[in-house]
Formats: C-alpha cells, structure tokens, sequence
C-alpha cells in the first residue's frame, strides 16, 4: 500500500502551513492511516495475486481466513516497511508537489487544471524512488501467508535462498533479510523491480487526484473561514481518493503481479507489463484487471479522511510550536 499523497488535501487558507508543518502532518498521517488500514491493503494484495483456483472468495473472507491462520498480527504483515518508509516518500512527493506547483502556477489560489494534473504527474514521477522498493518489500511479506495457506509454491532461483522452505523458514521472513538477499543477487535493480508499472499506477494517480480534490473541495469553499469546511474537505478527499484509486486499479494489479517474487505452483511468471497483461487477459478475463478494486477504494478513502483530520487540527503546527 503505497500511501499516496496528501499534502494539498486542505484548501488553502490566509496562513498556509510551513513545509515543515507540512512534512510532520504529512507523516503522521501516513502513520496513522496505515495503521488503521493495512489488513484491507493486505487483504488487496492477496486477492491480486490469486490464479485460477480462488482461495479468497473475497475481502472479509480473506481476513478471517488470515486471522485464523496467522493471528492478529498476520494481518500486518510487511507494515513495518511501510511504517518506516512512508514519511520519507510524504517528504519526497510533498516537496516535488510544491516545487512544480510553485514553477507550473503564477497563482495557486487560481485553478488550472492543466498545470495541476502537470504538478501531480511531477510528484508521481518523484516519489517513486521510495514507493518501488517499499512496495516490493511489502508484497513479499503480504502474500506469503497465501502461499502458506495454499500448500506449497515454486520460486524463481533469484528469490528461492528467502522464500523456498519450511513453514518455519517463512516464519523467519523479514524485509531486510528479502532487501539483503535481493542487493546480493540482482543488485539495486532487484528492489526496483516493476518500477515501470509502479509509475503506471502512481502518475495516473496523482493526475487524477489532486484536480478531482482541488476542484470538488473548492465548491464547498467559505469566503468568511477562507477554507472549506472539514467535513467537505473530508468527503472531497474520500470521493477523489477512491475515485483515483479505482480508475488505476488495472495498473496496480500488473504492479502487483510483476513484483511477487515467489509464486505458486502452477503460477506464471512475466517478464514485463506487457506480458503480464496479455496472460492476465488470456488465462483469467478483463475482470481479472479489477481485483481488489473494493479494497483499493476502502484503502484509500480512509487514509484521505484521516490525513484531513490531521491538517484540520494541524498537527504539525502544533509541534512546531512546542520547540518555539
């Protein structure tokens, strides 16, 4: 689950958070939000990852059967990569977000939907320096406990000294022991694997969130407060963030495919985004390209509501005063 970006979530008003208020909320959103949703983000990447004979019949069938399986905590697994790296990509895709709607827009009190969907891309193109490998780590923990509880699994020989073995070797998983393995084997490369389809989903992304947020949340704007009230810019934020999130779906699940590394037996391997969509097509059908769209949209429009929280009683304004 790549927490995707919030650092124009709340209209601008007659005194704008600093760049370092923005990072601190930035963050603490991220935190905060994927904690609250990581077993939907999970239970997402399972079903993506499902070939022929579903194991999942869908979302709260692929939790119990998780919490049953694994415990509590087996619904979080690979957060901790995600924990540690969101603030890092927040602090990337805030400052490219900034830096291109300060270069792109005169006036950013002006809408231009042009230059706004320009900036997004410019942001979506940054963060991925962060995203891919985050996400790369992320997968492999996710979906290890599909494989587990689908009998057994086959691995390419690159991956198979983590990830082929006991019940016990899967137990020992952890990102940095997959990073190690990766540098080792594949070099950098290896934890940038499906950078290509990682920007496919990210750029489109952020083209169509931050116009559809802008402009929805705009319409709710008060002449007397100087902003939007909190819960339009909340709705404004889960309506774009699901809206984003669907439409992008298709490319999130060949994002999802191409970077498992371990797949199970009998379960194809591609060699790029063109390949994976054509044996999506062929062996599973067009509604292949939208699994876990459900989960994306319960993923996403969470985290916006949470983030508006957090800009709405400022956070990082807050702390900042604290060290005046």
């Amino acid at each position: 689950m790549s927490t995707q970006d919030l650092s124009h979530s709340v209209a601008p008003s007659s005194s704008p958070p600093s760049v370092t208020a923005k990072l601190i909320n930035g963050g603490v959103a991220g935190l905060v939000g994927v904690t609250c949703v990581f077993p939907i983000d999970l239970a997402k990447t399972r079903l993506q990852n499902q070939h022929g004979k579903d194991i999942y019949k869908g979302m709260i069938d692929c939790l119990m059967k998780t919490a049953r399986a694994e415990g509590f905590l087996g619904m979080y697994r690979g957060a901790a990569v995600n924990l540690t790296l969101v603030t890092p990509e927040k602090a990337i895709k805030l400052a490219a977000n900034d830096f291109f709607r300060q270069l792109l827009m005169e006036d950013e009190l002006q809408r231009n939907l042009k230059m706004e969907m320009l900036a997004g891309c410019g942001a979506g193109m940054c963060q991925v320096v962060v995203t891919c490998p985050m996400e790369m780590l992320k997968i492999q923990l996710q979906d290890a406990g599909r494989l587990v509880c689908q009998g057994s699994a086959s691995a390419p020989s690159s991956s198979r000294s983590y990830t082929a073995g006991s019940a016990s070797t899967h137990k020992r998983l952890s990102a940095t022991l997959i990073a190690w393995e990766l540098l080792c084997t594949q070099g950098l490369a290896g934890l940038y694997k499906g950078l290509g389809a990682t920007l496919l989903r990210d750029i489109p992304f952020s083209i169509i969130y931050f116009p559809l947020f802008a402009n929805l949340n705009n319409l709710g704007f008060n002449e007397r407060t100087g902003k939007a009230s909190f819960a339009h810019s909340f709705m404004s934020g889960c309506v774009a963030g699901s809206v984003a999130a669907v439409a992008v779906t298709p490319l999130d699940v060949l994002k999802t495919r191409i970077q498992t590394l371990k797949k199970g037996l009998g379960e194809d391997t591609y060699s790029g985004i063109t390949n994976c969509a054509r044996k999506l097509w062929i062996q599973e059908g067009p509604s292949a390209f939208m699994k876990g769209a459900g989960c994306r949209a319960l993923v996403i429009a969470p985290l916006f509501g949470i983030a508006q929280g957090v800009y709405f009683i400022g956070i990082g304004e807050r702390i900042l005063k604290c060290f005046e």
